[in-house]
């Protein structure tokens, strides 16, 4: 080879062989986006169905269809991660920055669900609104209305959920010092406590004095409290599945991103659980709490 041919090949670029030339993922085409917004319009539809007319079918071929979604498309973005080592350091700031904006929209669900529940409790007698003055009696809760009490089985739900971010919290330290068994175990009770906090929920629907439809207290209720429930099983689910892939040893204390989403997101449902209990449960019982 000449002199010039050897000057050519090394400032020729990197070549095939030594990966792309630049630390971006650059996604290959995915059917996942569009079998998810199906899977979606399904169980939208399923949803209203059941509202209307009763049927079930609809709604757990919406639902089953999302679940399998959800497993096809987390094991792509598994197997990028692990296998392909595809997320540099740059992309996990993005994934980063991407999950805080995520969270963030998220909050602003919470704040129009409180914004609808203040503006009816701290106004429950405003002689403006009639048709509202005529509902609670100018009272809130609304007369008739039987609340809860709180430090019944919404304190215990509190004690939960509270040791449930103490148990991620726990788990996150224990990854990042290497200690991947550990970490294991403190996911699998955070786990068991996400699980034990939904069936409790459930439990107090069951035998509360008030349904979805008896008005503004019911109503907005049932919007906040159940949104922070359907929330609570995401985060289950989430946590579920990085208590799978740390037992697998796809976490290191350099890399576990995924874990880290999980536990932002854990947290975020924790702090919301405590404005609920003290303004829903607790400040919202007024005179009628039993």
């Amino acid at each position: 080879m000449s002199d010039a041919t050897a000057d050519h090949a090394d400032h020729a670029g990197p070549t095939y062989e030594e990966g792309p030339p630049h630390p971006y993922h650059l996604v290959r085409p995915s059917p996942w986006p569009l079998l998810g917004a199906l899977a979606g319009g399904l169980f939208a539809v399923g949803a209203i169905v059941y509202m209307h007319a009763g049927s079930l079918w609809l709604l757990i071929a919406g639902l089953l269809a999302i679940f399998a979604v959800m497993f096809g498309w987390w094991r792509d973005v598994i197997h990028e991660s692990v296998g392909e080592k595809a997320h540099s350091p740059i992309v996990k700031l993005g994934m980063r920055y991407g999950m805080m904006l995520f969270i963030a929209s998220e909050v602003m669900f919470f704040v129009a669900f409180f914004w609808a529940y203040f503006d009816a409790s701290l106004f429950a007698g405003e002689a403006g609104k009639l048709d509202r003055v005529a509902f609670t009696g100018g009272h809130w809760p609304p007369e008739g209305i039987y609340t809860f009490d709180p430090f019944h089985l919404p304190f215990l739900m509190t004690l939960i959920l509270l040791l449930s971010g103490c148990t991620v919290t726990w788990a996150h330290h224990a990854l990042r010092e290497g200690h991947i068994k550990e970490a294991t175990q403190a996911l699998g009770l955070t786990v068991l406590l996400g699980f034990s906090f939904t069936c409790l929920q459930v439990y107090e629907y069951a035998h509360a004095t008030f349904a979805f439809d008896r008005g503004i207290y019911s109503s907005t209720f049932y919007m906040a409290t159940g949104f922070h429930g359907f929330h609570v099983i995401i985060g289950t689910i989430f946590l579920f599945v990085c208590w799978r892939r740390c037992a697998r040893g796809h976490f290191t204390k350099d890399s576990h991103f995924g874990f880290e989403a999980a536990a932002w997101y854990w947290h975020f449902v924790d702090v919301v659980w405590l404005f609920l209990f003290t303004a829903v449960y607790w400040w919202g019982a007024g005179e009628f709490a039993h």
